[in-house]
């Protein structure tokens, strides 16, 4: 069984079983009360498991984690009022991400990965848009366009604008505002840097799962300062890796420790906004994500920025300190208190208001999977550095990391822009499935080989695959949604219009 890990010291220690790690948890509390400290406290106990980390680096400090610590003259004291050795320091694993490439490995996925549903609510589309963004997709598959990068996405929509009257009876009515409310949307997502992130090669899943020589699990870092200026991109791109994560991990059920854990860094993000739908489908993937062995710990202010419904499946936290300027705050506050399993020896909805930086209200699940009787303690600080480091620090471990080379060439190949440039937008005959088809694709018949995986970046599907994902498509089975894009991508989901 592999060794607990220290989170917070009171009186005696408060210990987070890794077996209980992927039952989820969340960090909590008001500006500057230490909930990065304590994210980087827990981010390095992992990785000292042998457990690779992914989290957003939303204020551009948690790279210190790639130093050593003991530095710092306050870390120390906090050591030694907690009564514990000032040896250890050192530094994690790391591989630094990026979407716009310019601090980190480029992250990228295609078009077609992220699927109309969480483009949708990137664009910011209203239902009867959304409806027209899935006939779109559904033209794409069906006629084996493969839609790869925003220059793709934008010639299919133009495509099936113009030529609406072919396609209204088969699908459902096309209208021009519609298309024009996409194409707009897809102007405004390229200036947010979607031209960089929609393409290939697309991040290849594995490379999030490594450790380095020693068994230590790699820290993956994503700089999110600016991705942050455009929060539904922020938002959306951590839940298509959350979902990603989902579909491609198979099943692991109960594990000494965990697979992977991902930090959710302002979580508030996520569901500000959130429609009905998409809000099930979260609480979906956080319920069985679980079963993958992917711990999630969401990062927020206030417990009240996450729905009931997915708060309720957080079993490990960490409660910092709360603000009761007004009377929203003061009923937060008694909301948060009542969360917890009683203490008899504190009262929890006073200390909320009291608590120091650095100090939080904790409460981990035993062996039995029970919530502990909350307590009040300060978290042990990491024993890495705390802070940014300097970019010539950055550019070292970028070049020395496990995945240099792999993401910093972009690949454009042939897709639906050039196919549809090259036919001139005629609208393609919508054409039967041949006889004994998905007989090949499910077995009993040959299939068109795939390109063999290299284990470093995903490799660009062939033509023939993508003709039969997108039969798979037209299926509407769970079987159909979770081979071709998953919980979150799929295209069966909503109305159409």
């Amino acid at each position: 069984m592999a060794d607990p890990i220290l989170i917070a010291k009171s009186a005696h220690e408060i210990l987070l079983l890794p077996s209980m790690a992927n039952r989820h948890g969340l960090i909590a509390g008001a500006t500057g009360t230490g909930k990065t400290v304590t994210l980087q406290a827990l981010a390095e106990g992992f990785s000292k498991l042998g457990v690779p980390v992914f989290m957003a680096d939303v204020k551009g400090d948690l790279a210190g984690i790639s130093q050593a610590g003991g530095q710092s003259t306050k870390v120390r004291e906090r050591f030694r009022q907690l009564g514990l050795e000032e040896t250890g320091f050192a530094a994690c694993p790391v591989t630094f991400w990026d979407v716009y490439g310019e601090t980190g490995h480029p992250v990228r996925a295609t078009v077609s990965e992220m699927g109309p549903l969480l483009l949708s609510r990137q664009l910011q589309l209203n239902e009867t848009q959304a409806g027209v963004l899935n006939i779109v997709f559904r033209v794409a598959d069906e006629q084996g366009m493969l839609l790869l990068d925003l220059k793709d996405l934008r010639a299919m929509v133009q495509f099936v604008g113009e030529n609406a009257s072919q396609f209204t009876a088969a699908y459902g009515n096309v209208s021009p505002a519609s298309i024009g409310a996409i194409q707009r949307g897809l102007l405004t997502l390229e200036g947010q840097g979607g031209a960089k992130f929609f393409g290939e090669p697309a991040l290849n899943f594995a490379d999030l799962l490594q450790t380095d020589s020693s068994g230590r699990g790699v820290v993956n870092i994503l700089s999110a300062d600016r991705l942050l200026q455009a929060p539904k991109t922020y938002s959306t791109l951590l839940l298509w890796m959350l979902s990603e994560l989902f579909e491609n991990l198979p099943e692991a059920g109960d594990m000494p420790v965990p697979k992977l854990v991902f930090f959710f860094d302002e979580a508030h993000l996520l569901f500000a906004d959130a429609p009905p739908a998409l809000l099930e489908k979260i609480e979906q993937v956080v319920r069985l994500i679980r079963s993958k062995g992917v711990g999630v710990f969401f990062v927020t202010q206030n417990p009240q920025d996450i729905p009931d419904r997915v708060l309720g499946q957080l079993g490990n936290r960490v409660q910092h300190a709360l603000r009761a300027f007004t009377p929203r705050d003061q009923k937060a506050i008694r909301a948060a208190a009542e969360t917890f399993r009683v203490n008899p020896k504190i009262d929890t909805e006073t200390v909320l208001t009291q608590l120091a930086v650095g100090e939080a209200l904790v409460s981990l699940l035993d062996e039995r999977g029970q919530p502990t009787i909350v307590e009040r303690a300060f978290v042990v600080p990491p024993r890495s550095q705390i802070g940014p480091i300097a970019p010539e620090q950055r550019k070292q471990l970028l070049a020395s990391s496990l995945v240099a080379g792999v993401y910093e060439q972009m690949v454009d190949r042939e897709s639906a822009y050039e196919r549809l440039g090259a036919t001139h937008a005629k609208p393609p005959a919508i054409e039967k499935e041949e006889p004994g088809f998905f007989a090949k694709i499910f077995g009993g018949g040959s299939t068109p080989a795939a390109r063999p995986a290299t284990g470093r970046g995903r490799q660009p599907e062939g033509l023939g695959t993508t003709m039969a994902k997108s039969a798979v498509r037209t299926i509407g089975s769970s079987i159909g949604r979770e081979i071709v894009r998953g919980v979150l991508g799929s295209i069966f989901g909503g109305r159409r219009r």
